[in-house]
C-alpha cells in the first residue's frame, strides 16, 4: 500500500511550511502545519505556551495533538521537536512517508533571527549548536528520505522531493 501522506521534518527554519504549501498545490494534497494546529487548540502561540509552561508541556500538547488528528492525503508540517515523540511519529508513520529537509546549521542561523522567540521547545539553557545536534540525530532516526535544502530554491526542493518520494515505494 502506498502512503498517503508526506511528513515533513526538520530544523526550524528548515522550510517545513513553505515547502509544504507548494508540495500539497503541486501533488493536490490537503496541508497542515502542527505548529499552527497546536495554537489554535491552546489559543495560544507556542512561545506564550513555552513562557507560561515550559518545553517539556509544549512536547506534551505536541504529543497529543499529533496523536488525537488522523490525516489522508496530506503533506503534514510538523514542529521541529515532533521527533521528541517515538508515539506521535509512528502514528504520523502509518500512514505517511517521513521527509527530513536537511539544512546545515550556517544557513540555518542566517534564516533564524528570532531563536529565543520563536517558540521552539528547547532546553531554556540550551544553544542552537547543541539543538542542532541533539535533533539531527532524531530526525535522521525517523526518516524515509532525506533532502539537503542548503542549495536549491523552493521549487527545485518541490521536484527533488517529489522525486524522491516516488523512487521510495513506500
Amino acid at each position: 500500500m502506498v502512503k498517503q501522506n508526506i511528513i515533513l521534518i526538520g530544523m526550524p527554519g528548515a522550510g517545513k511550511s513553505t515547502l509544504g504549501v507548494l508540495l500539497a498545490k503541486e501533488c493536490a494534497k490537503g496541508f497542515v502545519d502542527t505548529d499552527v494546529l497546536i495554537q489554535v487548540e491552546q489559543g495560544k502561540t507556542l512561545q506564550e505556551i513555552l513562557d507560561q509552561q515550559g518545553y517539556i508541556a509544549l512536547r506534551e500538547i505536541e504529543e497529543q495533538v499529533l496523536l488525537s488528528h488522523q490525516f489522508s492525503n496530506h503533506v503534514i508540517a510538523t514542529g521541529g521537536s515532533a521527533v521528541y515523540s517515538e508515539a506521535g511519529m509512528q502514528h504520523l508513520k502509518t500512514d505517511g512517508i517521513a521527509v527530513f529537509l536537511h539544512v546545515g546549521i550556517d544557513q540555518l542561523r542566517r534564516r533564524i533571527s528570532n531563536y529565543e522567540t520563536r517558540g521552539i521547545a528547547k532546553r531554556p539553557d540550551q544553544s542552537f549548536d547543541e539543538l542542532f545536534i541533539e535533533r539531527q540525530q532524531l530526525y535522521l532516526k525517523y526518516a524515509d528520505i532525506a533532502v539537503d535544502c542548503d542549495n536549491d530554491s523552493p521549487a527545485q526542493l518541490v521536484i527533488k522531493i517529489l522525486q524522491k518520494v516516488e523512487a521510495s515505494n513506500l
